[in-house]
């Protein structure tokens, strides 16, 4: 059965002078226009696809990848507004309508919001929404403490940031949490610190516990570039007072974090000391 507005496994059930079209084995067969169509691809074969609809209405096979799929949030940019709503690059040739009953304030051209991709159910077209609310907290939080989740930030509050996590539920990663700039509309890898009895979710962007050190020094070598302007005047020459000083870690540790963020290419190694990437 097709999903729309998701990826589908699909095969190749005949070529056309414009493109192929790919089936799911019950009846259905979807072009994909030749544009889209990668290089080798034979009938009978099988292809990862995205389904969406083109202004007609009519099913569409593509390779090109969304910035979500139906029933996953993104922070999308508008392109253009008229009268019957806000279009947004979702990442597919065919921009994303949003609605404008579903602005809570009239969204504007060029601005990026965080929307949520749905099907409506009275077109039954794929549409985009920025009232999250009621697609967020629908079923209790099954998550563990110290369990990875991935985040998306949505707004920030007098508290943190507060984010959407796994697509489905709402958290707040603290101020003091924080150890480096983040970004409304950013993907992150977070942990959850705590499920409270009132289903509230505490995040953090470190893992917990002493078999995770090594990410926490790098948590605290971020904070202390960002805190000394982007430079620290430390090097593996340096004496360990100096960095137990100034960053209250071991040097066997300083150095594993120095390593860590060099591969990640978040830092550059000079000759007197650490500078953050921009």
């Amino acid at each position: 059965m097709i999903q729309l507005g998701k990826y589908n496994e699909l095969k190749v059930a005949r070529e056309v002078d414009f493109g192929i079209y790919v089936t799911d084995g019950e009846g259905v067969d979807i072009l994909m226009p030749a544009k889209y169509v990668p290089a080798g691809t034979e009938v009978g074969s099988k292809i990862r696809c995205f389904v969406y609809q083109d202004s007609e209405a009519r099913l569409i096979a593509t390779t090109e990848h969304p910035y979500a799929q139906v029933g996953e949030f993104a922070s999308l940019e508008v392109r253009a507004v008229n009268q019957v709503g806000a279009f947004a690059d979702w990442g597919t040739s065919k921009d994303l309508l949003i609605p404008h009953r579903e602005q809570p304030k009239e969204l504007e051209e060029g601005h990026r919001y965080i929307v949520y991709i749905y099907v409506d159910e009275v077109s039954g077209r794929i549409a985009g929404t920025a009232r999250l609310d009621k697609y967020l907290d629908n079923v209790p939080a099954p998550y563990e403490p110290n369990e990875e989740v991935e985040i998306l930030v949505w707004k920030p509050t007098p508290l943190g940031y507060k984010v959407i996590i796994n697509h489905a539920h709402t958290g707040l990663i603290y101020k003091n949490q924080i150890f480096r700039p983040i970004h409304v509309g950013e993907r992150l890898r977070a942990w959850v610190r705590e499920v409270r009895d009132d289903e509230k979710i505490d995040l953090s962007l470190q893992p917990m516990g002493y078999r995770n050190v090594i990410e926490s020094t790098e948590a605290v070598l971020l904070r202390a570039l960002h805190l000394h302007g982007g430079f620290l005047g430390l090097t593996d020459k340096s004496d360990p007072e100096e960095i137990s000083e100034i960053l209250q870690m071991s040097k066997k540790n300083f150095k594993k974090a120095v390593g860590a963020l060099y591969k990640q290419q978040r830092i550059e190694l000079e000759a007197t000391g650490i500078r953050l990437k921009e």
